[in-house]
């Protein structure tokens, strides 16, 4: 596979907030330093929700691709993330995600594959496979007929 550039421009507007957009993209991304650190805003994304989205969701795009490639059928896939930032040796950083899918299949038959392709999808999600956080997985299956 050949190298891919994916480009992201920010412009600070005012305070501790930019506009973060791409050429590449119609749509633009108000984000802020969070109200937890000084002269942080509320209510607006912020770095950490950002590493935490992509994170999250490289995992869905992952699982959508493993699950067609295994012929998982499900019913419905939702997922929850958490981003933990800590205070390390006076640096801050985020030290792990935590991934909380939630899973509808039909078939009470396919509760074993369904958890490894949730498990393979985190292997092999190019982001966490990016960062030194730990990524963890903590899955939800709800078979539903």
């Amino acid at each position: 596979m050949e190298n891919h550039t994916y480009k992201v421009n920010l412009k600070w507007e005012n305070n501790r907030k930019g506009i973060m957009s791409s050429p590449e993209l119609p749509t633009t991304i108000e984000v802020a330093t969070p109200p937890e650190f000084e002269k942080g805003m509320p209510n607006i994304w912020s770095p950490e929700h950002l590493f935490t989205a992509s994170v999250i969701s490289c995992f869905m795009t992952t699982f959508l691709a493993i699950s067609e490639h295994s012929k998982l059928d499900f019913i419905s896939f939702e997922c929850n993330a958490e981003g933990i930032l800590e205070k390390i040796d006076g640096k801050y950083l985020m030290t792990k995600i935590i991934l909380k899918p939630t899973l509808t299949i039909a078939d009470l038959n396919k509760i074993e594959k369904a958890q490894r392709v949730l498990e393979l999808s985190e292997k092999a999600c190019l982001i966490s496979n990016s960062i030194k956080s730990e990524v963890e997985l903590k899955p939800i299956i709800n078979i539903e007929n």
